[in-house]
């Protein structure tokens, strides 16, 4: 009885052990499949179509520019590269939809300076630093500070004298509370030291017609929605936002011309995606992103919108998302800015 108990034991550790050796040989083979998988996927990527979400409505600038890139991107990777618009939330709903998407590089947000303003406003289901994987900043450009002629108002420097001689009389126009519009004008009147009523409309179109037709004072415009009025002469334009002058209005001085040194706010936009992409295939999509924008026809597209191709690389793009997520915190945080 004894010797056959022995001899069932022995069989039954010997099964065992082999069962183990078998489970733990086919565990190596899978994670070796996956290994050289994930490799080969890395190499050979795209083998499928790409996303691009937008957090806008189409017809929009966010939506002009992620239609002129996946064009582009198309001819390049050889794959099919979309955009799927998913509008809500100030653009929070398609950053929520696209980062939450697996990390392999087939679905990517299109993101503008208003994600890195949303981080400070809204309360939301991801960091927007530490949960993206930024791939390239794709252009940026100016916003021109406008006034209604009637205001008699003719430089930034007439502006704040203005706002300085009838402290919280002078109004201005936003696309919205809590908009890179409300966002950069509340920064310029901080640098200044001066005070302005904000009006907040539903959107860049009607805050434009209040400005012209003298309803309130002054605006943030994007190029595109101003430029037009200001050389008609419905509006009277006082300053550009960022470092460089404007080619379609070479003669309006910058912020920093009118005296307010280091003033440099740009709308910009750019390509993120889930945390986790692997290196190298950002490292692809970041190379054939900036030939694609070097390209002197897309220059050309994003200059209507008075937009300037950028060349960022990712760790470059990624460092300018963080700085701005801190800058606009501070600006949120010290005047008191919310989304009423």
């Amino acid at each position: 009885m004894n010797s056959n108990f022995a001899r069932f034991l022995h069989a039954f550790s010997t099964r065992r052990l082999l069962c183990a050796g078998v489970l733990a040989s086919a565990q190596l083979g899978t994670l070796g499949s996956t290994s050289a998988q994930t490799a080969q996927t890395a190499e050979q990527y795209p083998t499928k179509p790409i996303k691009i979400v937008v957090g806008f409505a189409p017809g929009g600038g966010s939506d002009f520019i992620a239609r002129i890139v996946a064009q582009k991107l198309t001819g390049k990777l050889g794959q099919t590269v979309y955009v799927e618009n998913r509008p809500g939330a100030g653009g929070n709903l398609g950053a929520e939809v696209a980062l939450k998407s697996a990390g392999d590089g087939y679905t990517l947000f299109l993101a503008a300076t208003s994600y890195t303003v949303n981080a400070n406003l809204y309360s939301l289901p991801f960091d927007p630093v530490k949960d993206i994987t930024a791939v390239a900043r794709l252009a940026s450009g100016p916003f021109v500070i406008a006034t209604n002629p009637g205001t008699q108002i003719k430089s930034l420097k007439e502006l704040v004298e203005r706002a300085k001689k009838e402290p919280g009389k002078l109004t201005y126009a936003s696309s919205g509370s809590g908009s890179i519009t409300h966002i950069a004008t509340e920064y310029f009147l901080s640098v200044a030291g001066v005070e302005a009523l904000h009006i907040p409309y539903k959107g860049t179109s009607p805050a434009l017609t209040d400005t012209i037709s003298g309803t309130v004072q002054f605006m943030f415009g994007t190029v595109a929605s101003t430029v037009p009025h200001v050389k008609s002469g419905k509006l009277v334009g006082l300053a550009i936002t960022t470092k460089d002058r404007l080619n379609a209005l070479p003669a309006l001085p910058t912020v920093i011309e009118s005296g307010y040194p280091g003033f440099d706010v740009a709308v910009w936009h750019g390509l993120i995606g889930p945390k986790g992409i692997p290196k190298d295939i950002v490292a692809k999509l970041n190379k054939f992103t900036l030939e694609a924008l070097s390209d002197p026809a897309t220059a050309e597209q994003l200059a209507t919108d008075g937009l300037t191709p950028a060349k960022d690389s990712p760790e470059e793009f990624s460092q300018l998302i963080e700085a701005e997520v801190k800058r606009w915190g501070e600006l949120v945080k010290a005047r008191g800015i919310t989304l009423k």
